[in-house]
């Protein structure tokens, strides 16, 4: 799928994928900053993708966990700083959620320390439930 909205692009196609541009901002995301390169390319390799262009620059990234039946993890969402202010985080999440693959799920997750605003416009809550959840979580990862 490509979305356009000139002089922006968005698609899901893994080859446009810029692997230095997405391990460069990772590395400067609070939840990604010392995830190794390897772990980031293999990550991506089983994950439905999403890159933002400008021209043949990638500005921004957004990544889906998904069996694309009943549940999908949204996660590694950001835009390059430079292009902040501009509705592109936004827009990019209009591509998600529009996505064919991803109709008729059941359930989303996504983590976030500071984007609550985005989310909520698009139906993201917190828990209504949490006791029901559970996690193992390795920090050391």
């Amino acid at each position: 799928m490509e979305y356009k909205r000139d002089p922006f692009f968005i698609s899901d196609d893994p080859a446009r994928l810029d692997m230095d541009a997405i391990c460069d901002f990772l590395s400067r995301a609070y939840w990604a900053e010392t995830r190794p390169r390897d772990v980031i390319e293999k990550s991506i390799q089983y994950s439905l993708n999403f890159g933002v262009y400008d021209g043949k620059r990638q500005i921004g990234f957004a990544r889906v966990v998904t069996d694309r039946a009943i549940f999908a993890y949204l996660c590694d969402v950001f835009i390059h700083e430079e292009y902040r202010g501009h509705s592109l985080g936004k827009w990019m999440m209009e591509c998600v959620m529009a996505h064919p693959d991803l109709q008729g799920l059941k359930r989303w997750c996504l983590l976030t320390r500071d984007a609550h605003g985005l989310y909520h416009q698009f139906g993201f809550t917190e828990l209504a439930d949490p006791s029901r959840w559970m996690e193992r979580f390795d920090a050391s990862k």
